[in-house]
């Protein structure tokens, strides 16, 4: 009897060992699981984050672009124009490009961009349809909310 209790405790020893190790390596093999499923997601976020700054610049691109002919329209504006004159046709798309590329960066950027955006257009907008009074400078009248915006937008961009 004595060396079957001997054997026994061999037996359950061995057993023991045994469900021991396999749950060592469940372990070993979860924890590497996990650590391989943060390094994917980190990854996906870095390349999401890559993308999002993508698609932004070349929206701040976009809207600076479409600035830039906004102001040129408001240089060359007429005292007078009709709805049929090359000016008025031309500027009408180019403002309507502007509107949009505003609302654009409403989407995509967080709320100082926007509202620094926001003015600059609006200031463009008034500029070129409603003209400036007598004695005030285009290029002045605007470079407060331009650069504004431009500040805004570098601080968010980092």
């Amino acid at each position: 009897m004595i060396a079957m209790s001997g054997q026994v405790w061999v037996s359950l020893i061995s057993l023991g060992g045994v469900a021991l190790g396999g749950v060592l390596s469940y372990l070993v093999q979860h924890r590497t699981q996990r650590s391989a499923e943060r390094v994917e997601q980190q990854r996906q976020q870095i390349t999401l984050s890559e993308t999002r700054r993508a698609e932004r610049l070349a929206l701040l691109e976009r809207f600076i672009e479409v600035s830039a002919e906004a102001e040129r329209c408001a240089y060359t504006r007429p005292s007078e124009w009709e709805d049929t004159d090359p000016w008025y046709l031309t500027t009408r798309d180019v403002m309507y490009r502007f509107w949009v590329a505003d609302r654009l960066i409403r989407i995509q950027f967080p709320p100082p961009v926007p509202d620094a955006a926001h003015a600059h257009f609006l200031d463009l907008n008034r500029t070129v349809w409603e003209g400036l009074p007598d004695g005030e400078n285009v290029r002045d009248y605007l470079e407060g909310n331009r650069s504004a915006f431009l500040d805004t937008a570098r601080a968010v961009m980092g």
